[in-house]
């Protein structure tokens, strides 16, 4: 069964976020699909990754670097899992209409858009009333995680 996850941006934005979270799961030797609402913040995610820290690598692409079934951490703005992850992070708003063909979904929200929470609470409940394990994190002042649910 699939799990879901809620994870409530409150002090950074999914740029300073994301990392973290993707590093944790690659440790974890999960391949993962971040979805994105469109190829303009898919691209500029994908350009972030590359300099968010000198210091780590985060192995990843999208559709203007190919080889999707290489990469670790693929990029994109439609629902295809070419790279065969069993993670799919969503953020920004962006949907699936596949989440039971992953292990865990994690859903990034940002908790200064009332739009996206609130959208984010209708979907929660939807995910309730199928059965669905699903907990709510939140962004702690340190940038860590609280689990409240």
């Amino acid at each position: 069964m699939t799990e879901i996850r809620f994870y409530h941006l409150e002090h950074t934005g999914l740029e300073a976020a994301l990392p973290a979270l993707l590093e944790k799961a690659l440790t974890q030797n999960h391949k993962i699909i971040v979805k994105l609402p469109n190829e303009n913040v898919v691209e500029a995610l994908n350009e972030h990754l590359w300099t968010h820290n000198p210091n780590s690598f985060i192995p990843h692409g999208s559709a203007k670097d190919g080889q999707a079934e290489n990469q670790p951490v693929w990029l994109c703005a439609n629902d295809d899992n070419p790279n065969g992850a069993d993670v799919l992070i969503l953020a920004q708003g962006a949907q699936s209409e596949k989440l039971s063909e992953f292990k865990l979904v994690c859903e990034m929200l940002n908790g200064q858009n009332p739009e996206e929470v609130s959208a984010a609470r209708e979907r929660w409940t939807s995910y309730k009333q199928q059965e669905l394990e699903v907990t709510y994190w939140q962004q702690s002042a340190n940038g860590g995680w609280d689990k409240k649910a």
